[in-house]
């Protein structure tokens, strides 16, 4: 009898527990898994862009951000970022649409700092790469790209269509 209630209070503790878990489900960020085909091009002041632009997959994930582009040059593997801003407006066309700011800053040892600021518009991304050392601007990037996949399409709404049959058997079809 003893046993029972034991092996009852630890079956009763366990699902409590794991229902209590199951609440506080940590979400996600929004760009959780999200990845982006973008274009890096390099930024000197007073000119035009000199070379051709760059093709970069940006994936985050986790609250990190990898670049290949930033991996193959500078040997960042990931970068951690914060989103500043993520608010949901509605356009000229009356489209509910979501914005997303981030900030993502990393200096390493030997006094290099990379300071990504990017703004992301639904499936669109734009935003800049600084590379400076020791404070002094060494490299600016601009990025755009967008979101693997491209566009979402929207879902068609179907409508229902009413069939009347008139006199002599004929079929006449209204929109609703």
């Amino acid at each position: 009898m003893h046993i029972k209630r034991q092996i009852y209070i630890k079956v009763f503790t366990f699902a409590f527990l794991f229902l209590l878990s199951i609440s506080f489900k940590v979400e996600k960020d929004p760009l959780h898994k999200r990845i982006f085909n973008t274009q890096v091009t390099e930024v000197k002041e007073g000119s035009a862009p000199v070379k051709k632009p760059a093709v970069d997959k940006m994936t985050f994930k986790d609250g990190k951000l990898f670049s290949d582009f930033l991996f193959d040059k500078f040997q960042y593997k990931w970068l951690k970022y914060r989103i500043n801003k993520d608010s949901i407006y509605v356009d000229s066309t009356e489209t509910e649409v979501r914005l997303l700011e981030l900030e993502s800053t990393i200096t390493d040892e030997a006094n290099q700092t990379v300071i990504i600021n990017l703004s992301i518009v639904e499936w669109d991304l734009e935003g800049t790469v600084k590379i400076t050392k020791n404070d002094k601007l060494k490299k600016a990037f601009d990025i755009s790209g967008r979101e693997k996949g491209g566009k979402p399409k929207k879902p068609k709404i179907k409508k229902n269509r009413k069939i009347k049959i008139v006199e002599g058997g004929e079929v006449e079809q209204k929109p609703d």
